[in-house]
């Protein structure tokens, strides 16, 4: 059965934030990966951070800037992704599930900024 998707964005971003830090908690530490870890366990959970601080935005121009820091911390997880499925290959499969949630993220942020200046 597929799993259901998750509409409430601030409850998606959250949710994310969460799976991060349990996946996180099964990758060995070592000197590689005790840096990749903490990288994307920062941008990850900032990028539900942000989005409720974009959710209640006292301006178009400061809800811009808030969304804008979730596309760009969206996408940054995605890089620690990637470089954690390279130093931990037997994560990779879990890696590139959560490079999916990621990339959809950064599409509905970039989606949310367009059509905000179309307005």
């Amino acid at each position: 059965m597929a799993q259901k998707k998750i509409y409430d964005l601030e409850e998606r971003t959250a949710k994310f934030g969460e799976d991060i830090i349990e996946f996180s908690k099964t990758i060995q530490k070592n000197y590689i990966t005790k840096s990749l870890i903490n990288q994307l366990i920062r941008s990850a959970t900032s990028v539900g951070a942000n989005y409720c601080e974009a959710d209640r935005a006292e301006t178009k121009k400061d809800f811009e800037h808030k969304i804008g820091i979730c596309k760009k911390e969206s996408k940054e997880t995605k890089h620690w992704l990637r470089m954690l499925g390279k130093a931990e290959a037997k994560h990779i499969i879990k890696c590139r599930q959560l490079w999916k949630e990621a990339n959809e993220l950064s599409l509905i942020f970039i989606t949310i900024v367009k059509n905000s200046k179309n307005k």
